[in-house]
């Protein structure tokens, strides 16, 4: 446990579960995309769905959108900020199956007219769970540097990818593979003590049967 955890985040109010960790989920969905939003589509679900307008779960998330850190205060005017930038924002609440109370599915459209999709939970304290990526499920919390590779499931790719964070004196905290099926798609998720730049993040998607990689830094 550290600091951050007693004391809570430096944020915009009112809550850290309901404002901070949301605004750390909208941001998250928005380092997955890598580019310009033109529009977003978010379903609350549980205790996010029953408060979200009085706790201003709905700003923070956008915020969050718009690359906003959570103590920043443009995060109150974050739907007009939105709406001013051309991106169609649209909000609606529901139930996803064994989630955490304070979930939320967000499903975005780049500029270039790539589409991902996230679902993060806020777990206390501004900490946040990412659960599922374009739906494959991972695990993973933000608060060490990340790297998602996906790729397909095939022998040698994750000795390749491993052995290369090693040279990068990149140590391994945690490490986790996803699969939809033997030999099919799957996401790595690395996080690790020390970060990685951009330019090693782009070796690692030009190697074989690599398809896309992301690299999380959300403090």
């Amino acid at each position: 446990m550290n600091v951050f955890d007693i004391v809570g985040p430096v944020m915009i109010g009112p809550s850290s579960s309901h404002t901070a960790g949301a605004a750390r989920i909208g941001k998250a969905a928005r380092l997955l995309l890598g580019e310009e939003p033109a529009a977003a589509s978010i379903l609350f679900h549980g205790s996010f769905a029953k408060t979200y307008r009085g706790h201003g779960t709905d700003k923070a998330i956008i915020g969050g959108l718009l690359g906003f850190d959570p103590w920043d205060g443009r995060i109150r005017d974050s739907q007009t900020l939105a709406q001013k930038a051309g991106i169609q924002i649209q909000i609606t609440t529901g139930t996803i199956d064994d989630a955490h109370p304070n979930t939320a599915l967000i499903t975005m459209t780049g500029k270039s007219g790539k589409s991902v999709s996230l679902q993060g939970a806020s777990v206390g304290g501004g900490n946040i769970q990412i659960t599922r990526i374009n739906g494959m499920d991972v695990n993973f919390s933000g608060q060490y540097p990340t790297l998602i590779v996906l790729h397909h499931d095939q022998p040698g790719v994750i000795a390749q990818v491993t052995a290369f964070v090693s040279q990068h004196r990149a140590n391994i905290a945690n490490f986790r593979l996803n699969r939809q099926e033997k030999g099919g798609l799957a996401i790595m998720t690395i996080e690790m003590d020390q970060t990685m730049d951009e330019a090693s993040a782009e070796e690692i998607k030009a190697m074989p049967h690599v398809e896309d990689v992301i690299l999380f830094k959300l403090n």
